[in-house]
């Protein structure tokens, strides 16, 4: 299992599983999801300060590897990383690790941006200066 900066641990709830017993592959984007918001908001960041200010942080790419299917009751960790990919983008690279034996479940790259609210990309300084952090 890699090293991250972030990682989050979680464990597969009932309601989460399909028909077969397996997490439905809808619900690991909510996992990502939830893993980079707690991530964000330790790097010092607040969604609604940002929105305040009529910037949002939007995703406006996802690429998911599934490798593994997670069933009821196990759990595993979301590790993210965060890089720059241009002056107005940034990726999450995210990975699942299921637990105890780090079993790699599934690989994910997200991309994202910031929009000013007249639709136009626009980075916020707080989101660069982390960027330039992680750097």
């Amino acid at each position: 299992m890699k090293e991250y900066p972030f990682q989050l641990e979680f464990q597969v709830r009932d309601y989460e599983c399909d028909m077969q017993g397996h997490v439905n592959n809808a619900v690991y984007l909510n996992y990502l999801e939830h893993c980079r918001h707690e991530f964000i908001k330790e790097l010092g960041l607040d969604f609604s300060e940002l929105v305040k200010r009529g910037i949002s942080l939007v995703i406006i790419r996802a690429e998911v590897d599934y490798k593994y299917s997670l069933c009821s009751g196990q759990r595993f960790i979301v590790g993210v990383a965060l890089e720059r990919i241009s002056p107005l983008r940034y990726r999450f690279i995210q990975d699942i690790y299921l637990l105890p034996e780090k079993k790699l479940v599934l690989r994910a790259r997200v991309t994202g941006t910031g929009v000013s609210a007249k639709g136009r990309p626009q980075l916020p300084e707080e989101i660069s200066a982390a960027l330039d952090k992680m750097s």
